[in-house]
């Protein structure tokens, strides 16, 4: 299995800032072909000036305003409804090794515990049934990931082997 590790931060003269700084002033939602355009006068990958302006957007508590704008597309594009605030979000929730083997044991015998279960597991292990609801939601799709993967990487080890003789 391979390791997952951080892309390293990147780092920002005071020129790219200054260029970033307008644009963000400017339009704190751009699009695609506005970060493209960025992403070529900073010398940079577009998804870093789209983590940026999420960033930038994070740290101010920015949240968009209406705007008397002529440009309606730019409305529906960011219904104001789905922008959270960073303050709207709910912490990420983190397990002990107890509570996972808990979970682990529980989603073994049922993938799909109803809602009696879930409130005694959230008991058990002390967490929000809502969470508890989230994490087998969240294991399953895991579960269902790995299982697509399974015939590509046995068809890969074929294909490898076949290389080998």
């Amino acid at each position: 299995m391979a390791t997952k590790c951080r892309r390293s931060r990147t780092k920002f003269t005071e020129e790219q800032l200054k260029i970033l700084i307008d644009a963000f002033n400017k339009k704190p939602y751009p699009g695609y072909a506005i970060k493209q355009r960025l992403a070529l006068e900073v010398n940079t990958e577009e998804s870093r000036i789209q983590i940026w302006f999420q960033n930038r957007r994070a740290r101010h508590n920015f949240l968009k305003r209406p705007e008397k704008n002529l440009d309606l597309r730019q409305d529906r594009a960011y219904p104001e409804e789905n922008i959270q605030g960073v303050r709207d979000r709910r912490c990420r929730t983190s397990y002990t090794s107890s509570q996972l083997q808990t979970l682990m044991n529980a989603f073994m015998e049922n993938p799909y515990p109803g809602v009696d279960s879930r409130e005694q597991l959230a008991e058990d292990i002390g967490v929000p049934e809502s969470r508890v609801q989230i994490w087998f939601q969240n294991r399953r799709s895991r579960l269902h990931i790995q299982k697509k993967r399974e015939p590509e990487e046995a068809s890969a080890q074929r294909q490898n082997q076949g290389q080998d003789l």
